[in-house]
């Protein structure tokens, strides 16, 4: 970028031209290779173990959706970290969780918080849900290119609409393809065991404490069967990440909550560990 002579501030002329409310237009434009796509990545022979996170689960309930994710992320047969953190908020009537890749993962995020917030400040209004939904999508068709050496990035996005007055969860494919999905979803190596268990328990009239349960009961579920899904940890005191977005926006669940209704969970195992779950909620 060339510095702008104008004036004498430090930001370059570009900084200060007008042009598109989307901060990756910005970029392609400017510095494309600053893009997590566009970076070349430098050949290797056999494999190279990177740490991925698993696994993310929503559900909607009448007044919002509710959207968690597990604490793991492994390197092959190895943990590499018990305590990652898989769910952020993207604005303040969404959040976006991460599965794949972590480190791009979090870049991808870190991206799309900018755009967002970049394009409420240029346009003075927030992005509708859709339109959120769709530039994330645009975000991870951008990411093929490394989806097809392996770095593959596939999130959960979730949020309140408040045109519609409802919360509504989408799902993706590493090609950016974007599916909204009724009632809960599932990504992840687990979320074939835990989407098993959002089925057997989902119901259109949660209340938010139920749904709350519901994703943490589907999260413990995938865990039973996947590897590389973390569990609960009570020795540890390490929850899964738990988020409700409503139409008084984005709120995390402290320690304290996630760990009641872990312990209340983990609880009802001890009595019934093959018995009848559906009481929980």
């Amino acid at each position: 970028m060339e510095a702008n002579t104008r004036s004498t501030g430090h930001l370059p002329a570009a900084f200060l031209t007008p042009g598109s409310s989307s901060f990756m237009d910005f970029l392609a434009s400017h510095s494309p290779e600053l893009l997590p796509g566009n970076r070349p990545l430098p050949a290797v022979q056999g494999a190279v173990e990177i740490p991925h996170g698993t696994t993310i689960v929503a559900a909607s309930f009448p007044g919002g959706v509710v959207l968690a994710g597990d604490r793991r992320a492994t390197m092959g047969n190895i943990i590499a970290q018990r305590d990652i953190e898989k769910v952020f908020p993207a604005d303040e009537y969404s959040a976006v969780g991460i599965a794949g890749t972590a480190g791009l993962a979090v870049e991808m995020v870190k991206l799309f918080q900018l755009e967002l917030e970049h394009f409420e400040k240029v346009e003075g209004v927030q992005l509708s849900l859709e339109g959120k939904a769709n530039r994330l999508s645009t975000m991870i068709r951008g990411n093929l290119g490394m989806a097809m050496q392996g770095l593959a990035v596939v999130p959960l996005f979730a949020g309140w609409d408040v045109d519609r007055q409802k919360g509504r969860i989408f799902s993706y494919d590493v090609t950016g393809g974007r599916s909204e999905e009724h009632g809960f979803a599932a990504t992840g190596s687990g979320s074939v065991f835990a989407r098993g268990s959002l089925k057997k328990l989902f119901r259109e009239d949660l209340t938010e404490g139920q749904a709350l349960t519901l994703v943490v009961q589907a999260l413990y579920d995938a865990a039973d069967d996947d590897s590389a899904t973390g569990g609960p940890d009570l020795a540890r005191r390490i929850y899964p990440i738990v988020t409700v977005i409503t139409d008084e926006g984005f709120r995390k669940l402290t320690e304290a909550e996630c760990s009641e209704i872990v312990r209340a969970i983990h609880d009802r195992r001890l009595q019934e560990p093959d018995g009848p779950r559906a009481a929980l909620l």
